[in-house]
């Protein structure tokens, strides 16, 4: 869906870990619900997989006609905390902001997260834990989605090692 000058997006604060539960029950009553998705990098038992969460999490958005939709049940509805307001009125989303989620969206339906690179080129590093633990580096770069490469001064000199992103931290 796209914005429209009648029906408008609003936010709604769910019950902890009940997004999916407040977004079935609100499709039940004839809204249009946005819940945006991501892929989150999950290590469990020395795993590494992906699995689906909410992108803000405890919240989602709603579309309504403030016209001809009595808004107010959404505020009783299972797995919902409140309706977002601004005084007595929900509080409406600026325009764009939701078609421009959906519009990272992959052919999956998860949003599309950039990976950015948290240090600058040159910036010292400490790594947190594995073989490296407790060495200062250099950070040299992205070396993939998941992993940085920093250069590590071993035997008096500089060696380019690659190493996954959350096992490092700014010195």
């Amino acid at each position: 869906m796209t914005d429209s000058a009648e029906q408008r997006w609003y936010v709604v604060q769910t019950q902890v870990n009940r997004e999916a539960r407040a977004a079935e029950h609100l499709c039940r009553q004839g809204y249009e619900v946005y819940l945006p998705r991501y892929m989150k990098r999950r290590r469990h038992a020395r795993k590494i997989d992906f699995i689906p969460r909410p992108l803000f999490p405890r919240y989602m958005f709603v579309a309504i006609d403030m016209a001809s939709q009595r808004w107010r049940s959404i505020q009783s509805t299972f797995g919902v905390s409140r309706l977002v307001c601004n005084g007595e009125d929900p509080a409406q989303v600026p325009t764009g902001v939701v078609s421009g989620l959906m519009a990272r969206e992959d052919d999956k339906g998860y949003v599309k997260m950039e990976m950015r690179p948290a240090y600058v080129i040159g910036q010292k590093v400490l790594v947190l834990a594995g073989v490296f633990s407790q060495n200062l580096g250099l950070f040299d770069g992205m070396a993939d989605r998941d992993r940085i490469a920093i250069l590590l001064d071993l035997l008096g000199r500089k060696v380019r090692v690659s190493i996954e992103a959350d096992l490092v931290a700014a010195a």
